[in-house]
């Protein structure tokens, strides 16, 4: 490997040795790099990994806030500007138990070159919390959005830095966080967060756009290889917005999603979530607070295994489109095994080091990497932004077409990029290599900072 690119990741492992999410995203994105850096001898000069790799900032604060019983509680929440040579810092903010300085670094680390894929102007970004909403009553979600927000307000703006939604953060969470900045700013800056309401902002499709995008991809990989989405079958995990964006967009295709999976196990449905009542009773579960893919199962009567993933069903295509680091070897090897032609990531890394490089390494397999794969979200974010900026309301064809239009682009760049230094159809190396370059030239010439 290029020495330089060798220093840098030396360097990340021992200064955050304590943040591994981190260090595998680094890991996986700077190796796909080394034949751009061979070419680009002037990066070393002014250190371009090195600042690349770091965060801009990276706010860290407390937020206290009352439960309904007038009990207090305090926790933690962060934000990382982590690159903004392109356009305002741009990324999510996710309430999870698990949300730590590892995880928000790496998601923003991964938004910056997302972001960039997309063409829109805007920089990488996340934040959030290690609050989490399940259990929680509306009134004690707001009394902790409020908070939330009165500790961000300071750093955040149309111009400078805009949140939107992730796990935990759905319209309920956005609308109390979007109140209270108004509150606070007296003013209405309805470009500061995006997810919204469609009352005050919102844009169309914005709950299914990561799941719509996905599936818009994964018709370009399919086009490339002389196939057809019609009559495939698909391996899912989770239950929420994506995954629900996934079966709606397969479905109208004429594919069928045959898995869903939750903290409880995971259910297989050979029919598929194709039908009205099947898909808007994700909706319904999600809603429910139980956090249990099992009512599926028991409601329509199909197979449910409880405590394992979906990855061992035999199925076309793979979409894992849950969590970070959700299939491991282990998972990699029963879906090589069921000789799957199409892993298609979707959730923010969703596959380990490991288990991705095996995956790539298996003959006829095609591998497309979720910084990619996942754009539709934020770039559906990019489009209501600029609703908001132009005071304009497109309806939901003309979002889904922009939507549908930067997916395709999204894929292209990958490949060429790919193809431009020799890697043939290698969608991981293409992505991370499209994403850099446009930050790369972006820092340079705006000078060391």
């Amino acid at each position: 490997m290029n020495a330089y690119l060798n220093r840098v990741l030396d360097d990340v492992r021992t200064k955050h040795s304590n943040e591994p999410e981190f260090v595998q995203t680094v890991e996986e994105v700077l190796s796909s790099l080394e034949p751009v850096i061979d070419q680009h001898p002037e990066y070393e000069k002014v250190d371009l990994l090195g600042r690349m790799v770091e965060p801009e900032r990276m706010y860290t604060f407390r937020v206290t806030w009352e439960d309904d019983n007038g009990n207090w509680h305090t926790n933690t929440g962060y934000r990382c500007q982590f690159n903004g040579a392109i356009g305002p810092y741009k990324g999510g903010l996710r309430f999870q138990k698990n949300v730590c300085p590892s995880i928000i670094k790496f998601l923003g680390f991964e938004q910056t070159f997302k972001n960039s894929l997309t063409g829109l102007p805007m920089g990488g970004g996340k934040g959030g919390s290690d609050f989490d909403p399940a259990g929680k009553s509306d009134a004690e979600i707001m009394r902790f959005c409020q908070a939330f927000m009165s500790a961000l307000y300071r750093y955040i703006g149309p111009d400078v830095d805009v949140p939107a939604g992730d796990m935990g953060v759905g319209g309920r969470e956005i609308g109390f966080l979007f109140g209270q900045y108004r509150r606070l700013k007296a003013t209405f800056e309805n470009g500061v967060l995006t997810g919204k309401g469609l009352s005050y902002g919102g844009s169309l499709i914005r709950p299914e756009a990561t799941g719509y995008g996905a599936v818009y991809y994964l018709n370009e990989v399919l086009a490339h290889e002389n196939d057809s989405i019609e009559g495939k079958t698909i391996a899912c995990a989770g239950f929420g917005n994506v995954t629900w964006g996934i079966c709606k967009k397969a479905a109208e295709l004429g594919a069928k999603v045959v898995t869903l999976s939750g903290p409880d196990g995971y259910i297989y449905d050979p029919d598929g979530v194709v039908t009205e009542e099947k898909i808007n009773y994700l909706l319904e579960m999600r809603s429910s607070g139980r956090n249990r893919v099992q009512d599926y199962a028991d409601k329509f009567g199909v197979k449910f295994v409880a405590g394992e993933k979906p990855y061992g069903e035999k199925v076309d295509i793979v979409m894992p489109s849950a969590m970070q680091n959700d299939v491991h070897m282990e998972q990699a090897k029963q879906i090589a095994g069921n000789g799957t032609k199409y892993y298609i990531e979707v959730a923010n890394m969703p596959t380990t080091n490991d288990a991705l490089n095996f995956l790539r390494e298996q003959p006829g397999m095609i591998v497309a990497p979720s910084k990619a794969v996942n754009a539709g979200g934020v770039a559906t974010s990019g489009l209501e932004m600029s609703q908001n900026s132009e005071r304009l309301s497109w309806t939901a064809e003309e979002v889904d077409a922009q939507l549908h239009k930067i997916m395709k682009n999204i894929h292209d760049m990958s490949a060429a990029a790919a193809e431009k230094y020799g890697l043939g159809y290698d969608l991981v190396a293409g992505a991370n290599i499209a994403g850099f370059d446009k930050v790369a030239q972006a820092m340079m010439e705006q000078g060391a900072f």
